[in-house]
């Protein structure tokens, strides 16, 4: 299979990536509790829209609708038998979008953590792992997506049982942690890990970063702990559009296009390639964020101070790494809801 999206990194200097799933799938109507994947052949159209608005918002990369495909997730919803069906639909789907879309567009195949606790702490076996996410990667690779990616991982066992699936798979993928712990992932892992992490795999990904955690300013901190390793690997960077409240009874996240625009600048000067939003992000954070990708000119690396000054304060006083101790205004001194 041709790896499109080193094509792409070999020809462009950053790669807008697209936006939230969850968030954007509420507003059509999904909820809470449903499984999103079954809306590949519940509500087709509607997935067709998610995909069209990321493209139609200047993405260059969007995900498929396939991150609880595992069959571990999808026994949630008794459809643990359905693996091989839902997620090659999402990435049909996916496929049909990108193909009309007259630029290249890169399609990547979702894939999300099992859900499960992996040995020697939990009861999940790394064959068990493996299994599961090789039978997810053969359906979105039959579905006919660009890539893989390994999104909101916490342990690295998890990571290092999906790099052995998407081997079996035989196609390129990309893999993202998420750092929502004082700078940490659930399971503690830190930026230095992870760089560290992925070069020692047999199977390594063609990009590696961060997704989702607290807020677009966390993330950069995390982004700037990778660049400290001096990883030559693109770097990926998907951060919440801000940080979630709850205003009427919904979830709504702060961060607006503008904020999210000056978000993507920082994160190609903090050394990030593919760049892109995780929650709260919808189409119209997108089009700011390629608007200032387009036209604002490559910067220095961002100190911590500036990216506070520019983005808010952290969310922690450290990024786990035991590096920075940063001062108490850094901080954020109330907890969030």
């Amino acid at each position: 299979m041709t790896n499109a999206l080193n094509t792409f990194l070999e020809t462009n200097e950053t790669i807008l990536a697209d936006g939230a799933t969850g968030t954007n799938l509420f507003n059509m109507g999904l909820q809470s509790g449903d499984a999103p994947e079954l809306w590949n052949v519940d509500a087709p159209d509607k997935i067709r829209a998610l995909y069209q608005g990321s493209v139609d918002a200047g993405s260059d990369l969007f995900l498929t609708n396939t991150f609880g495909g595992t069959s571990a997730r999808l026994k949630l919803h008794e459809a643990q038998n359905r693996v091989a069906e839902l997620n090659r639909i999402g990435a049909e789907l996916g496929r049909e979008v990108a193909d009309q879309a007259g630029r290249p567009v890169i399609v990547a195949g979702s894939v999300g953590p099992t859900g499960e606790i992996m040995q020697p702490v939990g009861s999940l076996s790394h064959a068990e792992a493996v299994e599961m996410f090789h039978e997810q990667a053969d359906a979105l690779k039959a579905g006919g997506v660009d890539v893989l990616w390994l999104e909101t991982i916490s342990a690295p066992e998890e990571f290092r049982a999906a790099a052995e699936a998407f081997a079996l798979a035989d196609i390129p993928w990309c893999g993202t942690m998420s750092f929502d712990t004082a700078g940490r992932t659930m399971m503690g892992v830190t930026s230095s890990d992870l760089a560290l992490l992925v070069e020692t795999l047999p199977n390594p990904p063609v990009a590696f970063g961060a997704n989702c955690g607290t807020g677009a300013s966390d993330i950069l901190r995390t982004v700037l702990g990778f660049a400290a390793q001096g990883t030559e690997r693109p770097v990926v960077s998907k951060g919440n559009a801000g940080i979630p409240k709850y205003v009427d009874g919904h979830i709504h996240y702060d961060g607006t296009p503008e904020l999210m625009g000056e978000y993507a600048a920082m994160a190609r000067d903090t050394g990030a390639t593919i760049i892109g939003g995780c929650c709260g992000t919808m189409p119209a954070h997108l089009r700011k964020m390629r608007e200032a990708l387009d036209t604002r000119p490559r910067g220095t690396r961002p100190t911590l101070d500036q990216i506070t000054d520019a983005l808010g304060p952290f969310s922690s006083a450290s990024d786990g790494t035991g590096e920075d101790a940063a001062p108490e205004r850094r901080t954020r001194r109330r907890r969030r809801a």
